[in-house]
């Protein structure tokens, strides 16, 4: 048998899970899956969905982090990236976000919802100036 010493176990189920809107976008709900506390912190991952009616202000952004993936599983979503354009993202569509590249979410269906992993579980956002 062996021994876990740098993870706890953990498992998260959709119909005992809450969306919070204290996250990163106002736009968004976000739903923890309890990465961050079984990983002390190392990965994070969560289910984001967006908030019918509201839209992104399309603001550029970056994040500093070691990784950070997103996979969409309904809905669509447009992403806007430094050097590399405009991509629509639909469910079953994913894409892997270097550490600091520049980006915004122009627009998105009411029924998007994705998953998203990082690592660390909470790094640094900083809003860019236009390009």
């Amino acid at each position: 048998m062996s021994t876990w010493t740098n993870h706890a176990f953990t498992i998260s189920h959709a119909d005992s899970g809450t969306f919070e809107g204290a996250g990163l976008r106002p736009f968004f709900e976000y739903r923890q899956l309890g990465i961050d506390t079984a990983t002390d912190g190392k990965f994070g991952a969560h289910v984001i969905r967006a908030v019918p009616g509201m839209k992104s202000p399309g603001t550029w952004h970056s994040h500093q982090l070691e990784f950070q993936m997103v996979y969409v599983t309904k809905g669509w979503v447009v992403f806007e990236y430094e050097g590399q354009g405009e991509h629509v993202l639909r469910a079953g569509s994913c894409v892997l976000q270097p550490c600091g590249i520049v980006h915004r979410e122009l627009r998105h269906s009411d029924d998007l919802e994705l998953i998203e992993i990082t690592s660390p579980a909470v790094f640094t956002t900083t809003e860019e100036g236009a390009e």
